[in-house]
């Protein structure tokens, strides 16, 4: 079973990661205390968070925590502007990151938790 939009929501707000915009199915959150951006893309199935894909070195070691899945295709979108661009499908450039699922919200708190603690070093 997997995490609801509203639960992820809720989640990172308890978290004090601040929403910054909300363009079509993309919102952006920075983590708390910090100015490094993620983003929660609203798929059909379940939710998804993205990050940077420079943090592709801790993509297992992420995937690890209890109830978190990788999705270890990049994942790309065109409203996730604080993200590098590469070559995917079409003409143009698109922004891209690493995708992960959630099956609760204890795991999104753990997750958010041990990625403030890779970005501070």
């Amino acid at each position: 079973m997997s995490i609801t939009n509203e639960q992820f929501t809720k989640a990172l707000n308890q978290l004090h990661c601040r929403s910054n915009f909300n363009i079509n199915n993309v919102r952006e959150y920075m983590l708390p205390e910090l100015k490094e951006p993620i983003y929660l893309h609203n798929e059909t199935k379940a939710p998804l968070l993205i990050i940077r894909p420079a943090f592709e070195v801790f993509s297992s070691e992420l995937a690890t925590i209890n109830g978190v899945h990788a999705k270890y295709d990049y994942h790309h979108n065109a409203q996730m502007t604080r993200f590098p661009k590469r070559q995917y499908k079409g003409l143009s450039e698109s922004h891209y990151g690493l995708a992960f699922s959630f099956d609760d919200e204890q795991a999104v708190a753990l997750f958010v938790q041990r990625l403030v603690e890779i970005v501070k070093g």
